[in-house]
This record gives structure tokens, sequence and C-alpha cells, in this order.
């Protein structure tokens, strides 16, 4: 089999983030979301990757790169524009030719990631698997509807819910799907649904299997469920200090402390995870929190956060919470009168103030 990894998106609902940087590439637990899909693939015994790639497409090839590191192959797969999950599967038809493939959104995190599916495809001989999970608003998804295992019915974010069932980011095809994509027609927001060439299978009398996921599974399209997904990863993640602590410190629980940074007179309660050359500095560091590498972080206390690399948090009044910090960023006390809020924002910020 050979996998796609959708990684074309613009993620306007994590901006100004992703102003700057590719929705795939922000980290949980200081592993970009996308290297998380590249492992799923790899562990299911797929290593011939196409990437989809939009507008940061430089971006995604200069951090993945040939794919070596993981033991795969990876080739990239330009998208002039986001026109839709079956568009993306339409273009890569000349890369996938007649192979089976695993199609992952690389916004996507599963829990255990999606091998047991892929095993369960190839031997069930099904034209397509989709995995589906129980959700509670479904008008904000492609739902289906199950009877014993088979799929009847999709439909594409429906305004009256015929289901609760939503389609998760992993899809199972054959070659046939490439029949399908190349007969549907561009819905009312001019986009190739996914859920239609599903759909189009269905009704031309092909094996569509459905496996309802009991573990969890987030788009990490926004913040909250950026936060959601880093503390489930940090508390899956097993504890090792290779950085300096000194003997004023306390480390607690959980906790990854990468070789070069360094803990001074604070206090690190787990799960959290501390990259290289980052330094903490007479500070609290609260559970579920991320810190990349190249910061600083003195005289502040922080809890259930992501901060990005080379970001510097100096002297904060108040504890810093459920918040995602983005790269070279500086929040600190300001030392000049009269004593103001002095914020530099780009669109689509949101701040919370004592």
């Amino acid at each position: 089999m050979k996998g796609l990894i959708l990684s074309g998106g613009k993620g306007t609902r994590l901006r100004p983030i992703t102003y700057t940087s590719a929705k795939q590439l922000v980290p949980v637990a200081n592993k970009p979301v996308l290297f998380y899909g590249i492992e799923y693939m790899v562990e299911a015994g797929i290593t011939d990757i196409g990437i989809v790639v939009g507008d940061t497409r430089e971006e995604i090839k200069n951090a993945v790169g040939s794919g070596d590191r993981w033991g795969a192959k990876v080739t990239y797969i330009p998208q002039e524009a986001p026109l839709g999950l079956a568009h993306a599967v339409k273009i890569a038809e000349p890369y996938l030719g007649s192979d089976p493939f695993v199609m992952y959104l690389g916004d996507n995190m599963i829990e255990g990631g999606f091998a047991p599916f892929v095993r369960e495809y190839q031997s069930g001989g099904y034209n397509c698997e989709v995995l589906l999970k129980r959700v509670p608003n479904p008008q904000q998804y492609g739902v289906a509807v199950v009877e014993d295992g088979t799929v009847q019915r999709l439909v594409e974010k429906p305004r009256e819910p015929i289901s609760n069932l939503a389609l998760v980011g992993v899809y199972m095809f054959d070659h046939h799907v490439f029949e399908a994509v190349n007969a549907i027609k561009p819905s009312a927001r001019g986009e190739l649904e996914i859920t239609d060439a599903i759909q189009y299978l269905l009704d031309h009398g092909y094996h569509i299997h459905a496996h309802e996921l009991d573990g969890w599974w987030f788009d990490t399209g926004k913040m909250e469920d950026m936060l959601e997904v880093n503390r489930l990863v940090l508390d899956s993640l097993q504890p090792a200090i290779e950085g300096y602590v000194d003997s004023d410190s306390q480390i607690l629980g959980k906790v990854t402390l990468a070789k070069s940074a360094e803990v001074i007179n604070s206090v690190i309660r787990g799960p959290v995870i501390i990259g290289e050359r980052t330094r903490i500095v007479n500070s609290y560091i609260g559970p579920f929190t991320a810190i990349h590498y190249g910061c600083t972080i003195t005289n502040s206390e922080i809890e259930h956060s992501i901060i990005l690399e080379n970001s510097q948090l100096l002297d904060l009044p108040g504890r810093l919470e459920s918040s995602l910090i983005g790269r070279n960023v500086e929040i600190g006390r300001s030392p000049i009168k009269p004593k103001a809020y002095k914020m530099i924002l780009g669109d689509h910020s949101k701040v919370g103030v004592l």
C-alpha cells in the first residue's frame, strides 16, 4: 500500500500562528503534528508516502525532507488551491496508480495510530474503509449512516444531522476511487467532497466498510483541540531528565527535559516536556505544558500551555495558562511608566488580561 497525507490547508482557525507557519507543523509535545501522521504510516508498514502540499509547500519540504529519518520515501504532490479532499485524491492519481492507499489528513491525530485498521482493510477485501467517531456536533463534519458495519449513506456537514458518526481523517481506498473522483461534481462550496466520492462508490455497488473508533481523535485546527491533544500525548510520554537541574529545583511527575535544557531554582510539575537550549529560572511550570527549544522562562508561572521555539516569558505578574504562544514571542513586565499593557498583536489574536 501507499500513503497519501494531505498537508495543504491554510489553517485559518489557528491564526495568527499559521500566518507564518503551516498548521501541520505546529507541535504537539514538541513534535510537529504532521510527523505523527508519518509515524502512523510507517508503523502500519507504509513507507511510500505522497504528501499533498499547497502554499506552505517549501516549509513542509524543509521540515520533512526525503523521509529518510522515518525509513520512508516521500513524494510531494502540489495542489494549486484547496479544492477538496476528493480533488487531492484526483491529482494524486499519477503517483498512486493502481495501488491501494491510506489517505490521512495531516492535521489530525488518533490515539495509537491506524495500523490495526490498515490490516483490517487489507484482509477484508473491501473497496474502501472509513473510520468513524461519535461526536456531539455532527453538523461540523461529514457523517455516515451505518448498518451492521456497512456504510449506507454519507452527508457532508448536514444541517439536520442524520447521524452522530463523524468521518475521521483516515480513509482506505482501492483504485476504484479514481472512477468516483472523476465522476462527481463540485459541491455548493466549490469543492470535490470526499463524502460525495464515497457515496458514488456506494451507489455503484462497491463495498464500503466502517470501523468506529474507541480511542480519542482530534482535528488539531483549533487552539482548544491543540491543547487537549497536547495534554493527552504528554500524559503518555515516558519521563527522561537529560538536561541540568540544580539542587534548588524540584522535578515532580512525568517530566522530559532535553540534554541542553536547564532548570534553575524552579518547580516543574509534570506531565511536562522542555526542549533543547531552554532555560527555566525562578519559575513554576505546571502540568500539561510543552516548551519548545531555545526558550527562556524567568520569574513566571505557566500551566496547560504550548510555547513554541525561541520565545521569552519574563517576570509575568500572573500565571499563564491554557495558551498557545508562537515562535520568537516576547512577553514580559514593562519597567516603563506609566504602567500599561503594551502589545503588538496580529490579526485574529486572542488575549486575556487580569
